[in-house]
């Protein structure tokens, strides 16, 4: 049996590969579409929000260069200096956009019950606050 981390790392590229694929004919990447989720969100994001909800996923250049490319792609917009909204369009394209995740997320899930998925969610959380609070030094 391969070790976990192999597992998350392969698991990690299939789910950015996946939705990469899907998300292209809408001009999105993964990355994008999760800053477009953040400011779905919180109707008062800014930079430093998308910045702090999405640190682990990805470095801060990826994601000021991926806040970069959903203003230039129009589907959001700066309300205020260092805010950003969702414009009307990419509200309307977001929609659309998760019609496709939700199909893409139930394809992922495909033989896993949900009590399977809340266990795998619920294991993973629990060895990662133990490595982030120095358990078991």
């Amino acid at each position: 049996m391969k070790p976990i981390g192999y597992w998350l790392n392969r698991t990690d590229q299939a789910l950015t590969g996946a939705m990469d694929a899907l998300l292209a004919e809408f001009g999105l990447t993964r990355l994008r579409w999760q800053v477009l989720n953040v400011v779905d969100d919180d109707p008062q994001a800014t930079d430093a929000t998308v910045l702090a909800v999405l640190a682990a996923n990805a470095r801060a250049a990826d994601l000021t260069a991926a806040v970069t490319a959903v203003l230039a792609d129009g589907w959001a917009a700066r309300p205020a200096p260092g805010h950003l909204a969702l414009t009307e369009i990419g509200r309307t394209r977001l929609a659309e956009v998760a019609v496709r995740v939700e199909a893409f997320r139930a394809r992922s899930a495909a033989g896993i019950s949900p009590e399977e998925y809340r266990t795998a969610v619920t294991v993973l959380e629990r060895m990662t606050r133990n490595l982030e609070t120095g358990a078991g030094r």
